[in-house]
Parts: C-alpha cells; sequence; structure tokens
C-alpha cells in the first residue's frame, strides 16, 4: 500500500485533483483484483483487469504534459527514472494480456501480484515526492497550460474532470492574454495548432511519405507536394489547370463524378487501391471544408502501401545496425 500522506487542498480540476481522484479508483481496482481468482472466474478478473488498463492514460499525461514542464524547470528525475518505471509496468501488463488471451490462470495469478505492488510503488512516490515537488516548482500558468494539453490525451475517470480554471468564458475579441512562446516567432504564420515558417512547412509536405495534391473549388490544381519519391509524378504545369485535364480519359469521368458529390455535399470522401509497377498504391480523395461547411476544393491523396501490407506482429527495437 502506499504511504498514508495529506491530500493537499486543491482546486478541481487541477491536473494534481485529477491524479488523486484516479488514485481512489486504481486502489478500489487494486482491491478488487486481487479478490479475484482468475482459476475460478477469470471474467471478473479479465473485467477488472480491462478497467486497470486505463491506467495508460495516467502514464502518458505524465509523460507528455507533467514531465516536460518540469523539465523546463531543470527538474529531470522524473523524465529518466519514473518513465522507466511506467516501461516495467507496462511490460507486466502487456505479460499478463498474452496470459489471459491464453486463458493460462496460473500464470496470471502468479504474475499479478508483482502488478499490483509495482503500481502501489508508483502511487507511493508519485505522493510522496513527484506530487509535493511539481507543486513546488511549477507555477499557476504551468498547470493550467498543462490542463489545455491533458484534454487531448484523456483520463482513467467515467468522467470529464471540472474546467480549470474555473472562468466564466471570454469572448475572443475581449481576451488579451499575452502569451509566451518558446520559439521566435519571425517570419511565420499561424496555422491551427502552432507556428512555422514556409521554409518549415515546405520541408514537412517535402518529407511526408504521401503524394498530395489540392484542387480549389474552382477544380483549379493550385499545389501538389515535392516528395523526393512520388507515386505518380507531377510538374510545375499543373498549378493552374483544370484538374479534368490532369487525368487519362479512362478515369476523368471518375474524378469529375467525385467532385460533383463534393461539391453538393453529398459526399466527403472516395478510396481506391491499384497495383502500379509491381506496387499497391492507395488513392483517397477528401473534400476540403471551411467552418462553414462551404466547398472548398479536393485533397488528393496517394500512398504506396506494399510495404505496409506486409507488416505483422510487433516491432519494439530499433534495428539500425
Amino acid at each position: 500500500m502506499t504511504d498514508t500522506t495529506d491530500i493537499p487542498v486543491l482546486p478541481e480540476g487541477h491536473p494534481v485533483w485529477i491524479y488523486f481522484q484516479e488514485k481512489e479508483l486504481i486502489v478500489s481496482l487494486l482491491e478488487e483484483i486481487q479478490g479475484v481468482d482468475p482459476a475460478i472466474d477469470l471474467p471478473k478478473y479479465t473485467n477488472i483487469f480491462n478497467q486497470l488498463l486505463t491506467i495508460e492514460k495516467r502514464f502518458a499525461r505524465k509523460e507528455n504534459q507533467l514531465f516536460p514542464f518540469l523539465e523546463k524547470k531543470g527538474w529531470v528525475g522524473p523524465s529518466q527514472g519514473m518513465w522507466s518505471f511506467h516501461d516495467n509496468l507496462r511490460e507486466q501488463i502487456r505479460l499478463i494480456q498474452y496470459y489471459v488471451k491464453m486463458n493460462n490462470p496460473e500464470r496470471i495469478a502468479t504474475n499479478t501480484p508483482f502488478l499490483v505492488d509495482g503500481i502501489y510503488r508508483l502511487l507511493g512516490v508519485e505522493e510522496n515526492v513527484l506530487f509535493p515537488n511539481a507543486l513546488d516548482i511549477l507555477t499557476e500558468n504551468d498547470w493550467v497550460e498543462m490542463r489545455k494539453g491533458e484534454e487531448e490525451i484523456g483520463w482513467m475517470l467515467s468522467h470529464t474532470p471540472s474546467p480549470f480554471p474555473k472562468v466564466e468564458y471570454i469572448h475572443p475579441s475581449e481576451d488579451f492574454t499575452v502569451r509566451e512562446m518558446p520559439f521566435s516567432l519571425e517570419n511565420t504564420s499561424h496555422y491551427d495548432e502552432g507556428y512555422m515558417t514556409v521554409e518549415q512547412v515546405n520541408l514537412l509536405l517535402r518529407t511526408m511519405p504521401l503524394d498530395l495534391t489540392y484542387v480549389d473549388e474552382n477544380d483549379r490544381v493550385i499545389f501538389y507536394n515535392r516528395g523526393e519519391e512520388r507515386v505518380f509524378p507531377r510538374s510545375a504545369g499543373i498549378i493552374g489547370r483544370e484538374v479534368k485535364f490532369c487525368h487519362p480519359p479512362k478515369s476523368v469521368g471518375t474524378v469529375l463524378k467525385i467532385l460533383e458529390e463534393f461539391r453538393k455535399g453529398t459526399q466527403n470522401e472516395s478510396s481506391f487501391w491499384i497495383n502500379y509497377k509491381d506496387r499497391l498504391i492507395y488513392i483517397r480523395y477528401f473534400a476540403v471544408r471551411d467552418a462553414n461547411k462551404n466547398y472548398k476544393g479536393v485533397i488528393e491523396m496517394s500512398q504506396d502501401i506494399t510495404d505496409i501490407k506486409k507488416i505483422e506482429g510487433e516491432k519494439r527495437l530499433l534495428d539500425w545496425e
């Protein structure tokens, strides 16, 4: 069991407050799973175990939100030691998952105490070391920014935690908050999330292992990315050209049909796959619409998925050597 420590008084929705709420759930699940003999009631054990698997969300929030904020303040210990602790527990979880799949209650019963003890140890280190120090090191603004990022990862809780901080809605026209960026914004443009220069955007699009072509609402080609190994050749001459002249006659009818349905709003996506030069090519079309659902064109995406189709099992080790 974890050591008894007074839970700090924190506002609802604070990231650490959420961690303590999750702790109550985790302890409850650990107590339940210890009381079940998998040899007698494997379905009940499996149900509790599957609920316990959501602890991965807790690990992910710490690794991707809490630890980076602590690193910025100079405390890198959690990113090294506790992350390794997470990985050890993940390995134990995967082992039990395997034995559940193999219907081997004896092995499950043997390994469950190791997982339970490991989680209890982790909870103790969190409560007695990680969270108290984090509360001392990080500022109110740090916790507010951290909570924003946690929304995408999620929580173990069955409901969304209270917002933090609890503030009334501020209309964008009245939001004058000056936010500091950890990088220069010179020569950048703002996108949905983040800032990039034109050079960075070009590097991103050029590096993606996809062929992208953007046709605007007037059926004119306005962009394609210059990947090193394109599936289908392109040249600058297609920019401004009507898309119907960019496809062979046998397929142009299909392309025009897709554009028609996208424009009417009856369809949003269309997919094809073909064999081309002994490679399997996946071709997808996506309707582009603005925030008001107005048609703004179509994205054509082509990808060589020959090698992807061959993937089986798992690969967890680096094999550069």
